[in-house]
């Protein structure tokens, strides 16, 4: 199994660089790296890829809508990369500024009912978010404003999947809560901590080491001081719409407006 299986398109350069730093003609095979690195070595039993195949099915029943409407939408973190637990959410994304009456009544045409309705700023300065809740491990979620590359960044490294990805079964490589890469493979994945294997980590994922150490840095900040990541969190009323939210947010928030006037 080649590691060329498990990179986006963006990350095939980085693969080919991977290959000369070796001394490879063709893409290292995941065995080779798990010789030269500690890797630890995850199979799935049956009720793990029932549990997958379950969470996968829960968020085409989701993004089919969405997509039938021309809305792209990606999934990502562990049920894009395979590696799933009881607790493993859906969550469903949109990575450009939609119209949020549009999703609730495209959503709501299709069955998909929703329990809550959450605006969420993760940082004072960082892009400004709706969450549709369809329940407590299942949301749709987009940006009320431009997101920035470093942003969408997020979503990459942690594992996405578009619609036909999804439909064709297919898991990539990304990073979990704990800091460990996990790297699918056929009877499961290998992982291994991303902070001690940056380098190689950010060569699997194609990306930049900055943009990694930077992301690492942001996670084990979180991680000792007990944050959440979560700046604002309002609850919005079924009378009011994310857009009137955000306007309100930003008549009161200069870093907001700031925000919205730079996207232009």
């Amino acid at each position: 199994m080649r590691i060329g299986e498990y990179i986006n398109v963006a990350g095939r350069a980085a693969a080919v660089q991977l290959d000369q730093d070796i001394n490879m003609a063709t893409h290292p095979k995941v065995e080779d790296l798990a010789r030269r690195y500690p890797y630890r070595l995850v199979e799935y039993d049956s009720t793990h890829w029932s549990r997958l195949s379950s969470l996968r099915q829960r968020a085409l029943g989701i993004m089919k809508p969405l997509e039938t409407r021309s809305y792209r939408t990606i999934v990502y973190g562990s049920v894009a990369r395979g590696d799933v637990s009881e607790k493993s959410d859906v969550d469903v994304f949109i990575p450009y500024v939609v119209s949020s009456a549009m999703i609730e009544t495209t959503l709501s045409e299709s069955s998909v009912k929703t329990e809550g309705r959450t605006l969420v700023q993760a940082t004072p300065s960082y892009a400004v978010k709706a969450y549709l809740n369809i329940d407590d491990l299942t949301s749709v979620s987009f940006p009320l404003i431009k997101m920035r590359p470093e942003e969408l960044d997020f979503y990459r490294l942690a594992g996405e999947l578009t619609y036909p990805q999804v439909q064709g079964g297919e898991r990539v490589p990304g990073i979990n809560k704990q800091l460990m890469l996990v790297i699918p493979t056929d009877s499961g994945h290998r992982e291994f901590s991303l902070v001690e294997r940056l380098e190689e980590a950010a060569l699997v994922l194609g990306v930049d080491t900055g943009v990694l150490r930077r992301r690492s840095r942001v996670l084990l900040r979180r991680r000792e001081i007990g944050r959440t990541g979560v700046f604002k969190s309002i609850m919005i009323s079924d009378e009011e719409s994310f857009e009137e939210v955000l306007t309100r947010l930003a008549a009161e928030n200069p870093a907001v407006r700031r925000r919205m006037r730079s996207n232009g």
